[in-house]
Order: structure tokens, then C-alpha cells, then sequence
């Protein structure tokens, strides 16, 4: 927080921050409004600890907000209101949020009846967030994002309002241990999960990112992921933001329009970007990828469309991120080797990577999160990742809980995946095991994403691709692999349930 603070006192005259409409943001007005609305946060009752339950889109605001919380010291709790009624009510219960800052037509879209049904309709069930009560007695605190509509709750904070007063300066830099963010991930309605991240392993992480990628004035990143865009911040560098729901044409053309260097994708985005604009601009120097496998069909892509930029994959997770970053080159001439399993690059510097006796990849480092929220503290993470060293690099084989046992053959998907998809016409391709009611054991299937006559072809070529023992019982051609989330990643439960006889 220090670091951003200080450079926007640095160049509070250059743009910070362009909004997806076009609006643009200066560091000293940055740099005013996070004051301002930690100092009415403040005011208004917020203590240090507490949960702020946070339900705003990527915006200005949104990020001046969150800022704002962590400055007061606070903690920003992602829990997602559209997990549904039970989900949500687990994570809230385990969270204890003491304040709630939503959009305000999420205010009116969770309490008025006939916005309520009509979200129904659609398949989203809103909890009624105005009526939400802190965990042991008490109602909430609310601060609301745009103007007052109903359902806004009756002593709601405006976040305009906020940001026009007062802003003084803190009187410390914060702790570096204090809780920052709390993140779920996974788990059920009865054992739901969360990570905690203080102030110092997020910044770490964006030390991490900022060595990595050098960044600096002049230079202007294109993305709606907060990770790559406080470290554009820290750099005295522009943050260009994509509208909500920003549609791949459009994500082109405003990388083209506003004269992006660097820009970060999904790598499913990414292919959805490149059907619509299959030429990125020439200005571009770094194109990152991750949050899910990048398919060598995709970076192929993706170095064809930006010959003059460096293609980068980044591999992270929740708990600890950035962990290792590779080239697409570099990932390709792996695939290419034939030495099976997805290159993820060296462990960044102060990363520690190491193995236990199963091959599971076990993290830890400065960035690595404290733990997860109701547990102890932990100084390292089981990964569930399968992996290998290769030169001081890790290559990953797979997931431990996507193994498929057949016979005595342990079967990893993801040891055979990537060089499955960079074999001719094969855009995507992935490995799942579906249970055989006459034998008990596990057919294995591969499925793929290409032409109809491509199993035929497949057939020939893979006995020099991959083991023996890892050729599929059958091969299915689809016309997408099904994926799921806002990191599109591979959905292996509804693809097994689409292959299965």
C-alpha cells in the first residue's frame, strides 16, 4: 500500500487508471480518493480486523475501495453472492464479515421481489444483502457503489460521498502480517474454504510480478485482474481496464486503441480474442497467460498474432502466485522434445519448490498466503500437483486426484496432454477416466477438439507420441472442452459425464 502511495505522490499528474468506458483516473486523484475513503471508512466504524464483504465489479471504484479497506485496515472478503443461498450463508458464517459494500443495484436486486424473480429466472439467486446480520447479533454496515436506489439499506455509506471528503494522511504503513484478503476457493456448504493473504505476501507477490516483467512510465497494461494491475500501479505504468463482460472484439480493439504493451488472458479468452482479431498490435511486448493450462494450439496462436512480443505463461495458484513463469517458446520446444508433462518454467526468486516422495509439488516463500481462514498458519503448501525437476525447472505431470489406475500403470493426464494438442489439428485434448459397469475398471477416453476424421489419424500417430500404456480405450471428438468458472478452466466432471457411453 506504502509503494503505490508513494508513487502516485511521485506523478500525480499522469494517468493511472483508464475505465472501461474511457474515463480516466490521475495517481493524485487516485491517491485522494483511497485516503478519502479510508478516512469515512474510519469514521463510519470500520476496526482493524474486520471483514468487509466486497461485491463490486472491476472498476475505479472497486479498486479504490479495496485499497481503502486494506489502508483502514481491514480485511476485503471475496464470498460472491451468486454461489447461491446455502454456499453463501457457509462462507459468510465462516468469514464473520462485519461490513458489506456491494453495488447498489446488487443492494436492489437481492431485496426487491420482482428484480429477485426476475434473477431467478436467469438462474441466480441473490441473498438479501441488506438484511444480512453480523454472525452472533447485529446487523451490518453497508457502504454502496453508484447512486441510492431501493433497496439500498437505510444508513448505507456512499462510496461518492466518501470520496469526496477528507484525506489525511495514515500515521503508519500498516503490518505487514495483518490479514489483507480472504479468498474462497472450494469446499462445500458444510466445510467451505478460504484463503487468507496478508499485506505482505500480496506484496511479495507483486514484487514478484514487477521483477518479472519490468514495468514503467509509458507503458500501458490491459487487464481486469487487480494482481497485474496494482504492480502497473506501483510502476508509475497505466492501467487500462476492459469493461465487465467485455466482449472479444472489443478487448482487440481497445488494446489496439489505447496503445497497450502488455495485456493478461485466460487462455480459452485468449482464443475467443484471436477468432475475432486474429492480428494483435504491434506495440504489444508482453502477452501473459494463465489461471488454467495453456494448450499448445494457443500459444501457437498467440506467438503468430504478436511476433514481436514475448509470450508468457504463468503458473499460480489462490495460495501462493506467482510461482514459476515460462515463454511459450520455451513451452513448446519441451512439447516438441517429447519429454512429456507441461514446462511451468524455474521457481521465481525466494520461491521455494521441492517434492515429496509421491511427486507432489510442496511451495512456500514470502508470497505464499498465511493459510486458510479457521486453520493454522502454514509454511508450506501441498500443491495436489504432480511434478518433476527438470534442470532446475519444474515440469508439471498432473493432478494427484485426476490419476487413472490401469492395471499396474498409473496414468497422468497431464503428463501427456500438452503433447496430445500440439499434434496436427488438434485445437484442445484431454484425458478422463469413465467408470466401466462390467469390469469396475476405468475406460479411458480422450477427448479432443478438431475435425470429425481426426480419431482415425490420431490412432496412427500417438503410439509415437505417448506410452503404451497411456493409448485411450476411445477417442471422442467434441466441438469444445467444457469449462467452468471465470478462470475457464477444464471442467473434468461434466466432461467425463459428455464421453461416457
Amino acid at each position: 500500500m506504502r509503494a503505490l502511495l508513494d508513487q502516485a505522490g511521485r506523478t500525480p499528474g499522469h494517468v493511472a487508471l483508464v475505465a472501461g468506458d474511457g474515463a480516466e483516473l490521475t495517481y493524485g486523484e487516485l491517491r485522494r480518493r483511497v485516503l478519502a475513503v479510508r478516512h469515512g471508512l474510519l469514521s463510519g466504524g470500520l476496526a482493524p480486523g474486520d471483514g468487509v464483504l466486497f461485491s463490486v465489479r472491476p472498476s475505479p471504484e472497486s479498486l479504490v475501495l479495496a485499497l481503502a479497506v486494506v489502508a483502514a485496515g481491514g480485511v476485503v472478503v471475496f464470498a460472491d453472492p451468486g454461489a447461491g443461498p446455502a454456499m453463501f450463508t457457509a462462507r459468510l458464517r465462516l468469514a464473520r464479515p462485519r461490513w458489506s459494500a456491494a453495488e447498489s443495484v446488487l443492494y436492489a436486486g437481492s431485496r426487491l421481489r420482482p428484480v429477485r424473480a426476475y434473477a431467478r429466472r436467469r438462474g441466480l439467486l441473490l441473498p438479501d444483502l441488506g438484511d444480512l446480520e453480523v454472525p452472533g447479533g447485529g446487523p451490518m454496515s453497508h457502504v454502496h457503489v453508484g447512486r441510492r436506489l431501493p433497496g439500498v439499506p437505510r444508513g448505507s455509506l456512499s462510496f461518492a460521498s466518501l470520496a469526496r471528503g477528507p484525506a489525511p494522511e495514515p500515521d503508519d504503513d500498516g503490518d505487514p502480517g495483518a490479514p489483507a484478503a480472504v479468498i474462497f476457493t472450494s469446499g462445500t456448504t458444510d466445510d467451505p474454504r478460504a484463503v487468507v493473504h496478508t499485506q505482505g505476501s500480496l506484496a511479495a507477490a507483486l514484487g514478484l510480478f514487477r521483477e518479472r516483467m519490468p514495468l514503467g512510465p509509458g507503458d500501458v497494461v490491459h487487464t481486469d485482474q487487480l494482481m497485474l494491475g496494482l504492480p502497473t500501479l506501483i510502476s508509475g505504468a497505466r492501467w487500462s481496464m476492459p469493461p465487465p463482460g467485455c466482449a472479444p472484439a472489443d478487448f482487440a480493439r481497445m488494446l489496439r486503441g489505447r496503445g497497450a504493451t502488455h495485456t493478461f488472458c485466460v487462455p480459452a479468452h485468449l482464443a475467443e480474442i484471436l477468432d475475432a482479431a486474429p492480428t494483435l498490435p504491434p506495440g504489444l511486448r508482453h502477452v501473459l497467460l494463465g489461471a488454467a493450462p495453456a494448450p499448445a494450439g494457443i500459444l501457437r496462436r498467440a506467438i503468430a498474432a504478436a511476433p514481436t512480443a514475448e509470450v508468457l505463461s504463468v503458473y499460480a495458484m489462490t495460495e501462493i502466485l506467482p510461482v514459476a513463469i515460462a515463454s511459450a517458446r520455451d513451452k513448446l520446444a519441451h512439447t516438441a522434445s517429447g519429454a512429456g508433462g507441461d514446462l511451468l518454467g524455474a521457481p521465481l526468486p525466494g520461491v521455494g519448490a521441492r517434492l515429496a516422495a509421491d511427486g507432489e509439488l510442496l511451495l512456500s516463500g514470502p508470497n505464499l498466503c498465511r493459510g486458510y481462514l479457521g486453520a493454522e498458519p502454514r509454511g508450506e503448501l501441498p500443491t495436489g500437483d504432480l511434478a518433476r525437476l527438470d534442470e532446475g525447472r519444474l515440469v508439471l505431470v498432473g493432478r494427484k486426484k485426476d490419476m487413472l489406475i490401469r492395471g499396474k500403470f498409473n496414468l497422468y493426464p497431464g503428463l501427456y496432454e500438452p503433447a496430445i494438442a500440439a499434434l496436427p489439428d488438434v485445437a484442445d485434448a484431454a484425458i478422463v477416466g469413465v467408470p466401466d459397469p462390467g469390469t469396475g475398471d476405468e475406460e479411458v477416453v480422450l477427448a479432443v477438439v478438431g475435425p470429425p476424421g481426426l480419431p482415425s489419424r490420431l490412432r496412427r500417430a500417438l503410439p509415437d507420441v505417448i506410452d503404451h500404456d497411456a493409448l485411450p480405450d476411445r477417442i471422442v471428438v467434441l466441438d469444445g472442452l467444457p469449462r467452468s468458472g471465470r478462470t475457464r478452466k477444464l471442467d473434468r466432471d461434466r466432461l467425463r459425464e459428455q464421453v461416457a457411453r
